[in-house]
């Protein structure tokens, strides 16, 4: 769940300093953004896509920021602008200025953080405050941990691994060279030629016994939580994108891409080099061989799925790419063929 931002403000001092009409009660505190669906006491939430349209009569939001041409749809407090979606962003910006940096320091220095004994911490490593460490844990020189940062019980960190603020791995993890656990997901909301910078306040939770390859990258949420579950193996240089939600004991191989908000269930294997799209969901038991594009969720679990056209001469590859142009031609003349066949049919 996203963290608890910075300041409170209300609704009119929003409004004074970033635009916007309010109607319903100018006084409503607002401490965070979320989404339609996970916002509480204190959250004010955004309606962007139409097809969420249905989540204000059941959001528990505070207060919604609301187009003009949906400012019916909620009865409660709400602003309304003409982008809503860059509105959030200025929103959250306010809601999360920016953490001071925190003086590196050797764990041993660290007194507000609970370190055990048993713990081994090489040369060079920076701890933040408020950092937990489970017995055991080996953190090998040049790693970055940040404030708030909880690493279970036996986990080792190699060389120069770096966990952002908030996140939270779990018991007899291994964290490869390199990788970056919670850098800032990809968010910018367009507004005219601009694009405006979407404060990620969700954090990344890795469950137990789960393995990180060197040089991989999993980003942190932007509203909720991008979540790890326990089991996964991932390889070297994947991309997870910020929200995703990774079932356990699925495996990914090296060069994977994952853009944000795809949800995996338990069990999927993703081979190299397999790009999926955002906002996609796999079914459990799902099997993608490598160097595949998703572009669509797949609802049936236990299927084996390919998208890969056969490695050809580059002779071979040119006349076939010339016949998958014509294709929709093709198509269209086939179509009118059988509706040609069709009406002599029905004349004889």
């Amino acid at each position: 769940m996203a963290v608890q931002g910075g300041i409170a403000l209300t609704l009119a001092e929003i409004a004074a300093r970033l635009g916007g009409d309010v109607l319903g009660d100018p006084t409503t505190r607002i401490v965070q953004v979320a989404t339609l669906a996970s916002a509480g006491e204190g959250n004010i939430a955004f309606l962007a896509n139409r097809r969420y349209r249905s989540q204000l009569q059941t959001t528990r939001a505070a207060a919604i920021i609301l187009a003009p041409d949906a400012v019916d749809g909620f009865a409660g407090p709400r602003i309304v602008t003409a982008n809503p979606y860059a509105y959030y962003a200025r929103v959250a910006t306010l809601l999360n200025p920016e953490a001071a940096v925190s003086g590196g320091v050797h764990a041993s220095a660290v007194s507000e953080s609970a370190i055990p004994d048993s713990v081994t911490v090489g040369s060079q490593v920076s701890i933040g405050k408020n950092v937990t460490l489970g017995e055991n844990v080996r953190v090998h020189a040049g790693c970055v941990i940040g404030d708030g940062v909880t690493i279970g019980a036996d986990s080792v960190l190699y060389p120069r691994v770096t966990i952002y603020h908030g996140c939270r791995i779990g018991q007899r993890a291994i964290v490869h060279s390199g990788a970056v656990i919670g850098a800032d997901g990809f968010g910018f909301a367009p507004d005219g030629k601009e694009w405006i910078k979407i404060p990620q306040i969700g954090v990344v939770v890795i469950g137990d016994d789960v393995e990180i390859g060197a040089n991989t990258t999993i980003d942190r949420g932007a509203l909720d939580d991008t979540v790890i579950g326990e089991g996964c193996k991932i390889d070297n240089l994947v991309m997870i994108g910020h929200n995703c939600n990774i079932g356990p004991y699925s495996v990914i191989a090296g060069c994977t891409g994952m853009a944000g908000s795809t949800t995996l269930g338990e069990h999927c294997i993703l081979g190299g080099a397999t790009m999926i799209s955002g906002h996609l969901t796999l079914a459990p038991n799902t099997t993608i061989s490598g160097a595949s594009t998703v572009m669509r969720s797949i609802v049936e679990p236990g299927g084996v799925h390919c998208s890969v056209f056969p490695l050809d001469s580059y002779e071979h590859w040119m006349r076939n790419a010339s016949h998958i142009r014509r294709l929709s031609k093709l198509a269209e003349r086939v179509s009118e063929l059988e509706k040609k066949l069709k009406e002599e049919d029905t004349e004889a």
